[in-house]
This record gives structure tokens, C-alpha cells and sequence, in this order.
């Protein structure tokens, strides 16, 4: 079975959700790391949840890229093994350096929330192997600051590498630059999502579409230990 950690830092609120969709949907084994942990070699997957860290004070994720988990995380991913980050956990990968550019405040300047089409733009990474290309699904959104921006060097790269990996469809919620939703690095191994796919693991919550992103990094373990 594949190890998940999840981490969880105070104001924290989505480490529950991520914890339930491994164990009880995906049937992999799943534990909550605490941020104050500097050994992450136990694991096969790092997961950093939505919420509000340290209650958002200064920036978005500001205050939890100088926790003593963080600079394990950077070791971890530096192994080329898998760090998923969502809506907080996105913010804080762009804090760290771990990603490229930042998410700022929605154009609306209100807190948006409800079910939100993406279309995938490529399927063709350890986080999206489950999807076909350019297949529509249904996420649940759940942001204030969700507004990825970079300057034109870092989009032109990002595009040449193929790290936009989902981008909003029908609507941009929250102003992104085309429409962004989800980048990883140039290696392909830390992924940031501004949706949440924990939440639509059953369709009994709307959609069960998020639950083939964690299937695809379970397939992309398996193939690499084979």
C-alpha cells in the first residue's frame, strides 16, 4: 500500500477531507503529519490540505513556508517524489518556492464557494493519468485568494513545459491568468490545485470526479515500484 501524509498546520481544515478520501475511498494507508515534523522519509505521498494556516495572517500561507515541516517537504520533493498541495496547500507551495508565481486576492475581492467545471489540459502526469485529455470535470471551489497570477517569462514557460495541468471552464471564478487552476513544477512531481478534489471523491457530494486525480498518483506509484 502507498503511505500518504497529511500534513497539518494550525487553521488547518481540510486535513480530515484529505485523510477520508485516501483511506476510505482510495483504501490507501493515510496518517496527519504535524508541522513541526523535519522527517518525511516514511512517506510516499505528501498532501498539504486546504484551510486557513496560521490563520492566514500576512499572506496566504506566509507563515506556514517557514514551518520546520516545510523544509522537509523540499527535501522529499526534491527525490522526485509526489507533493500535491490544495487551495491553501497551492498557496503555500507558491510561498515556499516549490511553485512558480502567487494567488492573490479573487477580482471579486469576496469569498467564492460552490461546484466549479475544469477542463484537464494534460493527462499526461502522475497526477492525471486517470483523466483523458481535455475531459470536463466538476470540482468545488472554496477561496478567497485563488487568483494565480505570474508575469508573461514564468506563463511563456509554463506553457512550453505543459505545467498547466487544469484551467477553469465556462467561468473564471476568481480572475487567474488563462484561467489557471492548477500548475506543477518542471519535474512534474509537486502539483498545486486551487479546487478541491477531496471534497467530490463520491457522487452522493456532487461529483466524484476528484478521486481519479488520487487514483493517478497511486497508478504512478505501483508502475515506478513494479
Amino acid at each position: 500500500m502507498a503511505k500518504f501524509g497529511v500534513v497539518v498546520f494550525p487553521g488547518s481544515n481540510g486535513d480530515q477531507d484529505l485523510l477520508l478520501a485516501i483511506q476510505d475511498v482510495i483504501g490507501e494507508e493515510a496518517e496527519y503529519v504535524s508541522h513541526r515534523t523535519t522527517d518525511l522519509s516514511e512517506y510516499d505521498v505528501i498532501l498539504l490540505p486546504g484551510g486557513f494556516s496560521y490563520g492566514d495572517y500576512l499572506r496566504c500561507g506566509a507563515i506556514a513556508k517557514s514551518s520546520p515541516v516545510m523544509e522537509a517537504v523540499k527535501q522529499f520533493a526534491s527525490e522526485g517524489k509526489p507533493v500535491f498541495g490544495t487551495c491553501n496547500g497551492f498557496q503555500i507551495l507558491t510561498e515556499t518556492g516549490l511553485l512558480p508565481g502567487v494567488l492573490l486576492n479573487n477580482t471579486s475581492l469576496k469569498f467564492i464557494c460552490g461546484m466549479q467545471p475544469l477542463k484537464v489540459k494534460n493527462n499526461q502526469t502522475m497526477f492525471t493519468n486517470e483523466y483523458e485529455q481535455d475531459e470536463i470535470i466538476t470540482l468545488p471551489i472554496a477561496h478567497g485568494e485563488g487568483n494565480y497570477y505570474c508575469d508573461n517569462a514564468t506563463l511563456k514557460e509554463l506553457k512550453e513545459n505543459n505545467q498547466i495541468i487544469f484551467t477553469y471552464e465556462k467561468t473564471n471564478p476568481n480572475g487567474s491568468v488563462e484561467d489557471i487552476a492548477s500548475i506543477t513544477n518542471k519535474e512534474g512531481n509537486i502539483i498545486g490545485l486551487m479546487p478541491h478534489p477531496e471534497r467530490a471523491m463520491e457522487d452522493l457530494l456532487g461529483s466524484s470526479d476528484g478521486k481519479k486525480l488520487f487514483q493517478s498518483i497511486v497508478n504512478h506509484l505501483r508502475k515506478v515500484t513494479a
